[in-house]
């Protein structure tokens, strides 16, 4: 892998007949880990019947750490590089995404490639451009972590890397060179069907977040806008992300999805 090691892990259906369809892809938000997405990949690999990866990318969690400022190009760095590479080292050769926040972008632009066998995407609270609404949940979130019980929270999952994931959040999002970013170009090249979940509450993104993926992306989508429902749908209401994506991809996933990109 570019840069040193990925640390990935892997769950099976517990029926061995199972895990015959393409394997879900998981990438986590800004501040995630595997471990981070707790037992939301076993579940999804019992409920749906499918094997789920998921993985740190480099300076989170187990993989190699880094000390380097993360660029404002990581995003797409993370699409178009890292995750075709390890792509090619897991042997995958046709896939689902299911991306968390920034983790959604990134799944958004892997698909946008047209140079990835990825055959749909879930996009889960990401933003396809930044709100003022983000920012503040970001200064919120980044007050928060001086407090040293807060922070030995985050050192929990990503142990000496924390301070670098921290600063790779904040200072990137809350950068004005950031500021004009957006998907924009990128979502009509989108080709394959994407299921868009996103909560009304979501402290980061308001809901012209996932109507605004739902109006540009290519191909076919299905926009779930969750009431009452925060950040994280997958453990607010797991039962309802489980359900939606069991539809979704029975519907719309892989076998509907001929050819992928």
């Amino acid at each position: 892998m570019p840069g040193g090691q990925v640390f990935v892990r892997t769950w099976a259906p517990a029926d061995a007949a199972g895990g015959g369809e393409p394997p879900i892809v998981l990438l986590h938000d800004s501040l995630g880990s595997v471990e981070l997405w707790r037992d939301f990949p076993e579940k999804l690999a019992a409920r749906l019947g499918q094997r789920v990866i998921a993985y740190d990318r480099l300076g989170f969690g187990r993989s190699t750490p880094r000390t380097e400022p993360i660029p404002l190009s990581f995003i797409r760095d993370e699409a178009e590089a890292h995750f075709p590479a390890l792509r090619r080292a897991l042997g995958l050769d046709e896939y689902v995404l299911f991306g968390h926040s920034v983790g959604g972008v990134m799944s958004l632009l892997v698909a946008a490639s047209g140079r990835e066998p990825c055959l749909a995407v879930v996009s889960e609270s990401a933003q396809p451009f930044v709100e003022e609404r983000t920012r503040e949940g970001i200064r919120r979130a980044r007050d928060g972590f001086a407090d040293p019980a807060q922070f030995a929270k985050l050192a929990r999952w990503h142990g000496e890397r924390a301070a670098w994931v921290l600063a790779s959040w904040t200072l990137t999002w809350l950068s004005p060179a950031f500021d004009e970013w957006s998907l924009r170009d990128d979502l009509p090249r989108v080709r394959c069907p994407v299921l868009v979940i996103h909560g009304d509450q979501d402290e980061y993104g308001s809901v012209a977040f996932p109507e605004g993926i739902g109006a540009r992306v290519g191909g076919p989508v299905e926009v779930a806008v969750l009431t009452g429902c925060g950040h994280v749908p997958h453990r607010e209401r797991p039962d309802e992300v489980f359900a939606k994506v069991a539809a979704f991809l029975a519907e719309k996933g892989p076998d509907a999805a001929t050819g992928g990109n």
